[in-house]
This record gives structure tokens, sequence and C-alpha cells, in this order.
């Protein structure tokens, strides 16, 4: 039993880990946007275009791995030790809940697979100011949102792990 409570604890702690590196993220998606800005505001002043745009970039790309190395650890503790417990101690309300939580990992891993080709491409081709900027915010906007849903999932998924807690503990 106590090693059933401290994998449910575990689980619920890495939600914050993987939430702040998500924040993180999109604070270097944030950072990777003021750069096209001031690349802006440099070209009023002097011809051409700002020499190292894609220093942000390559940080972002830096992030994301981390974040993606973090998740996939993550989910498959979810995906095999936590369904085994839930199956061994949890109603079948909560398994099937479980269940239904851990089919959203693909889409997770899914967003974050294609936030990093995004940015692969941005940092590897030289486009026109204009293509890459608007490419840019568009990934911001897209690691927004998987920021959002990742919020919510994780979410769900500590009410449903404290739900399990609170019925190991009654017994």
């Amino acid at each position: 039993m106590a090693a059933t409570l401290t994998l449910l604890d575990e689980l619920i702690k890495e939600h914050r880990v993987i939430r702040q590196g998500l924040e993180a993220a999109m604070q270097v998606a944030n950072d990777a946007g003021a750069i096209f800005e001031l690349a802006k505001a440099k070209q009023d002043f002097v011809p051409g275009r700002l020499a190292d745009h894609r220093r942000p970039l390559q940080d972002l790309q830096k992030t994301l791995d981390t974040v993606e190395q973090g998740l996939n650890r993550h989910f498959e503790r979810e995906e095999k030790a936590l369904l085994v417990l839930f199956q061994e101690h949890g109603s079948d309300m909560l398994t099937s809940a479980l269940r239904i939580l851990l089919l959203e990992h693909k889409e997770l891993r899914d967003r974050i697979t294609e936030s990093k080709k995004e940015v692969a491409e941005l940092v590897s081709t030289r486009l026109p100011r204009e293509l890459s900027e608007g490419r840019a915010w568009g990934v911001r906007v897209y690691i927004s949102h998987t920021q959002k849903l990742m919020g919510a999932h994780a979410h769900s998924e500590e009410e449903l792990f404290q739900k399990l807690r609170d019925e190991l503990t009654r017994k």
C-alpha cells in the first residue's frame, strides 16, 4: 500500500515539473518572438537583418527536447505501472477513466514532436524575415495551446490519482 501511495505522489509531483518545463518552453518561444520584433526595430535604423535570430530558436529546441524526454518517461510510468496499480486497486470506473486519459498521451506527444519539427525547420532554413517571423508566431501559438492542453490533462489525472489515493487510505 505504501508503494502505491508513493507512486501516486511521485506522479503528481512530476505533473508539476512537466508543467514548469512547458512554461519554460513558452518563455523561450516568447523570447524567440521578441527577437523577431527586435529585428524589425533594428531594420528601421540599420540596413540588413539581425544576424543571429537562430539562437533563441536553438534554445527552444533544447527546451522542447528536455520536455519531450521528461514527458516520455512520465507517460511511460503512467501507461505501465500506474495502469497496473489502477487495475489492481481501483474501481472499474476509476480504471476506465484512467484508460481514457492515457489515450490523450499520443496527442500530447504528437504536439511536442510537431513543435520540434517546426522549430528545426526555422533553425535550418533561410526564409525571408516575414515568413520566418510568421512561422515563429505560429510555433508560439501552437506551444501555448499545447501547454493549456497539458495543464488540463495533468489536472484531470491529478484528480483521478487523488480519488484512488482516497479510496486506498480509507481501506
